[in-house]
This record gives C-alpha cells, sequence and structure tokens, in this order.
C-alpha cells in the first residue's frame, strides 16, 4: 500500500506503490487460522487463503489467486504478494501502508484461468478505508501460468 492510496492514470485508488527499497519486509499480520477469510468466501482463512500465504496450497485457478492476493493485501503478507507476482512484472519490493484496511471484496466476472487455460482475467472491486476516507479500487488483472503456477501478470488495458 502506498501512504495514501494514490490515482492511477484512471483515477482509481491503487493497491500498491512500485518503489524499490532496500528493504520492505513487513510482518504478516495474519488472522487465526479459524477466522472468516477476508477474501469473501465461506471458509475460514486457514483452509481458504491462509493455506495459500503459507505455501501449504497452490491456486487453482486464476479468481483464487486474485482473492488470495487481496487477503495479502488485508494481512499485509508482501513476501506472499512478491511471490504471487509473474517475475515479468515483479517489483524489486512492495511498500505496504499499515494505515489501510481492505473491507471487502467484489468479483465481477472472469474470463479463462480455469485448470484448462494457461491465461486468464478476472474484473473486481475491492473496497478500503483510510485515514478516515473510503474508496474502492476497481480492476481487471490479468493472470498466467508460470512454470505450472497461476500468477498475476498487471492490469488489463
Amino acid at each position: 500500500m502506498p501512504s495514501r492510496p494514490r490515482a492511477s492514470r484512471s483515477s482509481r485508488p491503487v493497491a500498491a506503490s512500485r518503489t524499490v527499497r532496500p528493504t520492505a519486509t513487513v510482518a504478516p499480520a495474519r488472522p487465526a487460522d479459524g477466522a472468516p477469510c477476508p477474501c469473501g468466501l465461506d471458509a475460514s482463512y486457514g483452509e481458504c487463503c491462509g493455506a495459500l500465504h503459507a505455501g501449504r496450497a497452490a491456486a487453482p485457478t486464476a479468481e483464487r489467486l486474485m482473492r488470495s492476493r487481496y487477503s495479502a493485501f488485508a494481512v499485509q503478507d508482501v513476501p506472499y504478494l512478491l511471490r504471487s507476482w509473474s517475475r515479468l512484472t515483479r517489483p524489486a519490493a512492495l511498500d505496504l501502508d499499515p494505515g489501510v484496511r481492505w473491507t471487502g471484496l467484489e468479483v465481477h466476472g472472469s474470463s479463462g484461468g480455469t485448470a484448462f487455460h494457461t491465461e486468464g482475467t478476472v474484473e473486481f472491486t475491492a473496497r478500503w478505508t483510510a485515514g478516515g476516507r473510503q474508496g474502492e479500487q476497481r480492476e481487471n488483472s490479468r493472470f498466467a501460468r508460470e512454470d505450472g503456477v497461476w500468477v498475476y501478470v498487471g492490469e488489463q488495458d
């Protein structure tokens, strides 16, 4: 997260700064395994995104990867965000703002991104609060398989 959600070229808040810094370690503030998963699916964090964050499972679809990345922003799991980013577009570091609270995720639709595809897109809206302000980020994200694993490539133009 940036110090404050900033406007992208389309005047939408964005989730992260791509500022390169020598250290960008943020200790994950993971919820208890039995707590509801931030991604909004009807499952506990430990059964859902927590398993992906901990490396016990891999996302089976592009949508599940997108949901796990939303949850990683919510719990500030920088190592997972970087691991799940395409090596072709991954920033060297990621600077998250601990003052941004992610408050909800709505998936609008997807194309491709299943076990039978090598690419896919997922359109979503992520809601946030920061400094008493509310906002949302709407994005159509691109995903691809690298070495058989789904990764985030970037925003679909």
